[in-house]
């Protein structure tokens, strides 16, 4: 647990987690790409991007404090990841904005203070940002859920099998799992000091297993479908390719992870594997794509698409 002072009023804010906002990296719950994150904050989309920490003040209320100390919020981060402390103190000289509430969910609390609840908008200033309902299905779930696949992709993969289960063409997919719970803090990193009443790592509750019950013979495998979205997502990332979308809208990560989105669909892929596609018009379902031939070429591209925007910046 770690502590700064809220901008807002000058009361000490205990910092929970931390997440990136640039161009390469952030919560894609906010938007398809780095821009439209931005304005979902009401933030100027600034090239360096920004780090946001998520607190709560001594009165238990929730705070964002946005920063553009980026390099001591991804050390934070870093450090977290590998189960290391880090006192997350951002200069108050680099603090961009303090919003009311998280637009994530944060499955920690600080103990001894008084439970997590928004401020008023009269003391805020503005209403208080607050995670999607998952009980819907729109562009921020299907967002989120593509985050979940992204961060727990080998446990998503390993419901296919081996290269046999998945479609033979990248044209096809057939629907494997619901996505998990989207009340996750997805796109965030816990520090390990923070008491927390969830494991994180526990896989998600909802994904589907071959058979529910080991004892008996699992179910076959659905025959695979060809799915009127899957070709326009393929299409729209090709056109990404020849026409490089707005900033964000292709990612790539460690180990060949590669990530788009555009209007209503998120790819979620590796570029020596399958990709996973998630449609807001295919509420809760993940459509895998097999690799065929078409897919390794353009996730080959669209890695390159991003590592030159990267190289860019």
């Amino acid at each position: 647990m770690t502590a700064a002072e809220n901008p807002e009023d000058g009361d000490e804010l205990f910092v929970l987690t931390a997440a990136m906002l640039t161009p390469g990296q952030f919560p894609g719950v906010l938007g398809d790409d780095y821009p439209a994150a931005c304005a979902e904050l009401g933030l100027e989309p600034l090239a360096g991007g920004y780090g946001l920490v998520f607190g709560q003040d001594g009165g238990g209320a929730r705070w964002t404090v946005v920063t553009t100390d980026t390099v001591t919020v991804a050390c934070a981060l870093a450090a977290w990841d590998c189960g290391l402390e880090y006192d997350l103190a951002p200069d108050e000289n680099c603090l961009a904005a303090s919003l009311p509430g998280w637009p994530l969910p944060v499955a920690v609390a600080v103990p001894n203070i008084p439970a997590p609840h928004d401020p008023s908008e009269e003391e805020a200033g503005r209403p208080p940002l607050a995670p999607p309902d998952v009980s819907v299905w729109g562009p921020p779930q299907r967002r989120l859920g593509a985050d979940e696949i992204a961060v727990r992709w080998f446990e998503w993969r390993d419901q296919l099998g081996g290269p046999a289960a998945s479609p033979s063409s990248a044209d096809e997919a057939a629907p494997v799992a619901e996505t998990a719970d989207a009340n996750t803090d997805a796109g965030t990193d816990t520090p390990p000091a923070a008491d927390t009443d969830t494991d994180s790592d526990t896989p998600p509750a909802t994904t589907a297993t071959a058979a529910e019950d080991r004892s008996e013979p699992p179910a076959a495998a659905p025959p695979p479908i060809s799915h009127s979205g899957i070709r326009h997502v393929l299409e729209s990332a090709e056109e990404y390719v020849r026409n490089p979308p707005p900033p964000g809208r292709v990612r790539s990560g460690h180990g060949g992870a590669v990530r788009a989105d555009g209007p209503g669909w998120s790819l979620v892929a590796r570029t020596d594997d399958i990709a996973f596609v998630l449609l807001d018009d295919a509420p809760g379902e993940v459509l895998p794509v097999g690799r065929g031939a078409a897919l390794p070429p353009l996730l080959e591209a669209l890695s390159r698409l991003a590592a030159g925007t990267a190289a860019a910046r």
